[in-house]
């Protein structure tokens, strides 16, 4: 995988034509930004997406289901509390 400034794209654009994969890095502050990827990908990316997202309505379907019967056994569980967790774990 290669690796390009921000603005190296900026400036030139044309260099990630030859390119399948790039990691864009912002130089000055050393983070990396984000990545390009050629257009050939993006089945494979798509379908890896729609993976994570049927696992993630999967887990909350599971989660749903067991928060009846949590709050039938112990009132004192924080319900909402774990839900924000979970959500933010989710996504």
């Amino acid at each position: 995988m290669n690796t390009i400034s921000i603005s190296d794209i900026q400036r030139n654009l044309h260099k990630i034509d030859d390119l399948d994969i790039v990691e864009v890095v912002d130089k000055k502050r050393h983070q990396v930004k984000g990545y390009f990827l050629d257009k050939k990908y993006r089945d494979v990316v798509e379908a890896l997406f729609m993976e994570q997202e049927h696992q993630k309505n999967e887990k909350l379907k599971a989660f749903k289901k067991l928060r009846k019967h949590v709050s039938k056994i112990d009132p004192e569980v924080n319900l909402i509390k774990i839900e924000d967790e979970m959500n933010d774990d989710l996504f």
